[in-house]
């Protein structure tokens, strides 16, 4: 009796991963700041404000280690 063909095992995404980073259009890893949330009535304006944007990580290692936790992230061509 022949076996049946395994099917191929799927690639899973992290999904703290996926909700702490983002990826734009040409390809740039972003991520939030944190102390964002806690005591926030204690901050300056300027310092909240700056908290809201995001900003790119830069590190090598960690782009490979986003990419290797959510893959999914990315463009698929």
């Amino acid at each position: 009796m022949p076996r049946k063909p395994r099917a191929k095992i799927k690639m899973k995404t992290h999904k703290g991963t996926a909700k702490r980073f983002k990826v734009t259009g040409s390809g740039k890893v972003m991520r939030m700041k944190g102390s964002r949330s806690h005591l926030r009535r204690h901050k300056s304006k300027r310092s909240k404000y700056l908290f809201s944007k995001m900003i790119q990580v830069t590190a090598k290692g960690y782009i490979r280690k986003v990419r290797r936790l959510a893959p999914n992230l990315w463009k698929q061509d």
